[in-house]
């Protein structure tokens, strides 16, 4: 399994309640930690509350294609990692990796996330602040991660 060795966006811990009946981090909190870390990139780029209510602007989540690759267990740190790997004036194209404390991946989130204009409710451009704040983030630049860009289906020989 390959090791992402990015700065991590987000930090968590695989809490008591997500937990399921099979003794590990339920399939529903994995989306949760990655909403969470869809948050974090908020805030980094200029989006936390302040930055939402001064520049009327927020990001929205147009589609996600998650990945379980590992289990995460009770207690078991987590970070999320990010990799910008398309945007334009109003969009970010992106792969979250979340892994344990040894680094392994346990899934990933590519995401389609969408700037909109909160007083219309409207896909409009990143503020210039936020756009330059975007121009910042880990880019995945020449090396396409193998995580992104998959599709789902049955695989035939």
């Amino acid at each position: 399994m390959t090791r992402n060795t990015s700065d991590p966006l987000f930090q968590t811990r695989v809490l008591d309640a997500w937990v399921d009946y099979n003794g590990h981090m339920n399939d529903a909190e994995y989306a949760r930690v990655f909403s969470l870390a869809v948050e974090a990139l908020m805030e980094r780029i200029g989006l936390d509350e302040a930055g939402r209510a001064e520049l009327g602007y927020t990001i929205y989540t147009l589609e996600t294609h998650l990945c379980y690759r590992q289990q995460a267990h009770r207690g078991e740190g987590l970070s999320v990692a990010l990799t910008l790997l398309d945007s334009d004036a109003k969009r970010l194209h992106v792969l979250f990796t979340l892994n344990n404390v040894d680094g392994d991946v346990l899934a990933t989130s590519e995401q389609m996330l969408m700037g909109i204009d909160v007083e219309s409710g409207r896909p409009a451009p990143f503020p210039a602040a936020v756009a330059k704040a975007v121009a910042a983030l880990p880019a995945a630049g020449d090396e396409w991660p193998s995580a992104a860009g998959r599709r789902i289906g049955i695989r035939r020989d």
